[in-house]
């Protein structure tokens, strides 16, 4: 009995502890949320008593272009994410299976862009970029989104491609299978819970990219991150049209992660099937 008891009273305590963490950690979100019903007048008031109002969200949907700025940023982050699946998978595959001098070091390489600062590079880009004809283009944004999307995928796929089993390669290719089949039906299944956990980070760090398109675009192409500077740029900081922008612009990230939940937990926590 004592010891039912003890379970019991450490699982309260437990779920306690998690549902005030939850509370916490979602607490900005949700204040983030109220102040987009707040007039600029109410702002600075910490009351939740206050008179509702959806003007904030007529001025940014309505009455400005935020509504493209979102479309960009779709369109930008997500044929990013594509290009670096359809390279970097691949590459991750020759990484993880094929030895060849200096195989580690080109790793490393590969890795060491996405820890490098993007004002360390910018520079260069804009120039190079100017004289190519793609500045402020999508093509322009995709391309350079590769520093942050593509070091991401090739070294999380990479480990999950060395948790398989070599010999389920070579069996399948002893029943007559060619390499592109085994490689399309056998090992992409296997693997696809770290790609799909490692695509959705990639499109996370994509949308909220600042310094790239900051700076390579902002007037043919501008993403929901440099849009949102609108709101602070002028005479008067509008925090309620801020908040607006910043709630929109977390909506695809949240849907895409309910989506996926299966596949992104499994990929993020137990990893590929072990050999």
């Amino acid at each position: 009995m004592n010891l039912k008891l003890k379970r019991i009273c450490g699982a309260s305590v437990r779920n306690t502890l998690l549902a005030l963490y939850a509370v916490f950690a979602l607490f900005p979100i949700f204040w983030m949320i109220l102040i987009t019903f707040k007039t600029d007048a109410e702002m600075y008031t910490t009351t939740f008593i206050f008179h509702p109002t959806l003007h904030n969200y007529e001025e940014v949907l309505l009455r400005t272009d935020y509504f493209w700025a979102f479309l960009d940023n779709i369109i930008v982050s997500s044929l990013a994410v594509v290009v670096s699946v359809l390279a970097g998978v691949p590459a991750a595959y020759a990484l993880a299976r094929y030895k060849f001098r200096g195989k580690e070091d080109l790793a490393f390489t590969i890795l060491s862009f996405k820890f490098a600062p993007e004002i360390l590079v910018i520079l260069p880009l804009f120039m190079i970029y100017q004289k190519l004809g793609i500045f402020d283009t999508y093509f322009g944004l995709i391309w350079v989104y590769q520093l942050i999307t593509m070091p991401l995928i090739i070294w999380v796929v990479r480990g999950y491609f060395e948790d398989v089993n070599i010999e389920i390669e070579q069996a399948a290719q002893l029943d007559g299978y060619p390499w592109y089949s085994v490689f399309l039906k056998i090992l992409l299944p296997l693997i696809k819970p770290g790609l799909v956990a490692a695509a959705l980070l990639s499109f996370i760090f994509a949308w909220n990219s600042f310094t790239f398109p900051l700076l390579l675009s902002g007037f043919k192409i501008e993403t929901v991150t440099v849009a949102s500077l609108k709101y602070i740029a002028s005479d008067t900081v509008h925090y309620g049209q801020m908040a607006v922008a910043a709630t929109v612009a977390v909506i695809p990230e949240v849907v895409l992660a309910l989506l996926i939940q299966k596949h992104l937990v499994r990929g993020l926590s137990f990893g590929a099937v072990k050999g």
